[in-house]
């Protein structure tokens, strides 16, 4: 063990970590905004699981990926002036109350003014005009929608390929689409275990996050549910329509957007809620509905198109 000295230094750091999904992230830069407004001469240095999410970020001094942080220690803890925040705001009173938005509830965690901060995305140069090759093929004879009617981490880390909690039901889609085809192109954003939908072009492909959120930049319209993808278009100051299920537009959503409900909503829970009425995933024997008419209207949807 080294018995050396720390390095001196004059800087003062702010440490973040981060963890959880792509929107999660998102939302964090409007926290991280806020703070860097109010200790401007602080560096702020990012430890997260999605660091693409803050490259070119002008608050952000530094940033890392969980699990590579070569001389972290030795660099920004050691003799230093640092704080460093490891909260979670999913595990905070005013969230699991649903008593204020995410960015809230994270600014009060870290001692900040919430003064209405939006989510930051930075694209540079090369990001802007970078066009998936096979979207870019496409004769645009209308209007370009994006559409996200299902969401979620992924096959991986969740069990089925429709989440009641946050998704739209497929029929509903389905429906949608059908009257929406014939105004617009629709690029269907979504994993390859998703449900399939017809009259749409299928997006699948892995790709980077900024990508994907960069094909929000060339889109006419976008509808929406709540993932990360809503977070970044109100972090690109771009208005879409967004159908909620289980969660709620006055946590994790924005003013920006049309945020649409659900017809009946079931805010209590089921037997086995603790801290939080659903599982994101939306666990099949969850579900309160009996029928997906119950859940949105098609109607009400389309207004917006």
């Amino acid at each position: 063990m080294s018995n050396s000295k720390p390095k001196t230094s004059n800087k003062k750091f702010t440490v973040f970590h981060i963890e959880g999904g792509i929107g999660k992230h998102v939302a964090a830069t409007a926290a991280i905004s806020a703070y860097k407004k109010s200790n401007p001469y602080r560096d702020i240095v990012i430890v997260c699981a999605w660091p693409e999410v803050f490259l070119g970020n002008d608050d952000v001094s530094r940033i890392y990926r969980i699990g590579h942080v070569p001389y972290f220690y030795e660099d920004f803890i050691y003799g230093k002036d640092v704080e460093v925040f490891t909260h979670d705001p999913y595990r905070q009173s005013s969230h699991i109350t649903k008593k204020k938005h995410l960015a809230a509830t994270w600014c009060d965690m870290i001692g900040t003014k919430y003064n209405g901060e939006k989510p930051k995305i930075h694209f540079n140069l090369r990001e802007k005009d970078l066009v998936d090759p096979e979207l870019a093929q496409i004769e645009k004879t209308k209007p370009l929608l994006i559409f996200q009617p299902f969401g979620g981490p992924g096959q991986d880390h969740q069990p089925h390929n429709y989440s009641w909690v946050r998704d739209i039901h497929p029929n509903i889609a389905q429906q949608l689409v059908n009257v929406l085809s014939e105004k617009y192109i629709i690029i269907h954003v979504c994993y390859n275990f998703h449900p399939q939908l017809e009259k749409v072009i299928r997006f699948e492909k892995e790709c980077s996050k900024k990508e994907l959120f960069n094909l929000l930049r060339f889109s006419d319209k976008r509808l929406l549910i709540d993932s990360a993808l809503q977070h970044a278009a109100a972090a690109m100051e771009l208005p879409s329509t967004v159908v909620w299920v289980g969660t709620s537009p006055d946590t994790f959503g924005y003013k920006l957007h049309n945020n649409i409900l659900p017809i009946k909503s079931f805010p209590a829970g089921h037997v086995d809620s603790y801290l939080y009425d659903y599982n994101f995933t939306g666990q099949v024997y969850e579900c309160p509905y009996k029928d997906f008419t119950e859940i949105h209207s098609v109607e009400k949807i389309l207004k917006d198109f």
